[in-house]
């Protein structure tokens, strides 16, 4: 059986689906490296939703798909820009959602930590953006889950040099109730960032980061280094305090940043590891018995999906993600919270389908055939 896909140019061509999916089983929890999955949100399909109006939330399937990772032995990433946030899913239901993803990981016993960011604000005063931060961080701690403080786009707009950044995130640490994540977000997934720590220059905005850390190295469990570029993430973890974790974000050199060097490794926050999770976690397992070589086998032959799910405009990864979450029958529709089902062409997830299937990432391939077939013909490709 044999599927027609089309290409950039509008050509189809012929691709024969694979029969049996890659063969991978829930194992022993990690022992070499942390790893969360970002997770996304299954937006309900029946709601009477518009883009302009709050997400409307599948929960059942949401909480289901936070059950699948954590039974492959990834931690999750909750509430972060893979959920949508400032893109579909507002404070509100982000809030509700680390609420019921904290108590189902209590539930499960699963690892969960949850993004703080300021996103009740469009813009304000520096003691307005740090309040906000504050009662997001009050939300998740309540909730039992580890707090990752998120990059934010009020305190970008607000700050004026890199003293702000050093005085907000100070004061946030010193009444953090334990140890946090810090996320770096570049402004390819997010163009608002741009400037993010008080300056363009990538490596006075470093130095600032790295100061934020030094000044209270007791309260920063690790950093999540979202910029794309490895050599700077390499040279960064080799910066850190010790004690203090590197958890790559980068979703175009993963495999040697985790597999690391004689010097040092990254740990792992990744929005890929959503598609990819039980691959990914057994890759880990391998990493874990020492074998390097082994990990790289399993590993790099996913990254030309997640180049081709993150290509630019980078923010819209999270279209490709839901995509195939709904092909692999985590979910039963392709809708997304906000109508961002539409912000990638039929071409890209055409290729996408091909990349995922070829790496045998779909439990049920018949199943994500006929589903790939289901919207070629609703954008008018004849079955």
């Amino acid at each position: 059986m044999t599927i027609q896909l089309p290409d950039a140019n509008g050509r189809l061509r012929t691709y024969e689906p694979r029969s049996e999916p890659l063969a991978v089983t829930p194992g022993a929890p990690f022992t070499s490296r942390t790893v969360f999955s970002a997770a996304h949100v299954v937006a309900d399909p029946f709601a009477d939703a518009s883009p302009d109006s709050p997400a409307a939330v599948d929960w059942d399937a949401t909480l289901a798909f936070r059950r699948h990772l954590w039974s492959h032995g990834l931690g999750v990433a909750e509430a972060m820009d893979t959920a949508q946030r400032g893109m579909g899913l507002d404070w509100a239901g982000a809030a509700e959602l680390i609420r019921r993803s904290a108590a189902e990981a209590k539930a499960v016993g699963g690892r969960i930590a949850c993004g703080v960011g300021t996103d009740q604000l469009a813009s304000g005063t520096l003691a307005e953006v740090r309040a906000a931060y504050e009662e997001q961080l009050a939300v998740v701690e309540a909730s039992g889950a580890q707090a990752i403080l998120m990059a934010s786009r009020a305190l970008a707009a607000t700050a004026r040099g890199p003293e702000d950044y050093l005085e907000v995130y100070g004061h946030l640490l010193r009444q953090a109730a334990d140890p946090v994540i810090l996320h770096w977000l570049g402004p390819m997934f997010d163009p608002a960032l741009e400037g993010y720590w008080g300056s363009s220059d990538l490596d006075a905005a470093t130095d600032t980061f790295l100061e934020v850390i030094a000044a209270h190295p007791d309260k920063v469990d690790g950093i999540k280094v979202s910029l794309l570029d490895a050599r700077r993430e390499v040279d960064l973890r080799r910066r850190l305090p010790q004690g203090v974790r590197c958890y790559t974000g980068d979703d175009f050199h993963y495999p040697e940043l985790i597999a690391g060097d004689d010097q040092g490794f990254s740990h792992a926050l990744l929005g890929i590891f959503d598609p990819l999770g039980p691959l990914a976690a057994e890759a880990v397992r391998v990493l874990d018995t020492g074998d390097t070589a082994g990990f790289r086998a399993l590993l790099d032959p996913t990254v030309e999906l997640s180049r081709h799910l993150f290509q630019a405009p980078t923010r819209f990864y999270k279209t490709g993600v839901v995509f195939l979450a709904w092909l692999a029958g985590h979910q039963s529709h392709f809708t997304m919270v906000g109508g961002l089902q539409s912000a990638r062409s039929l071409p890209h997830f055409a290729r996408a389908y091909e990349l995922a299937d070829s790496l045998g990432l779909f439990p049920d391939p018949k199943l994500a055939e006929e589903r790939m077939k289901n919207l070629l013909a609703l954008y008018g490709v004849a079955r």
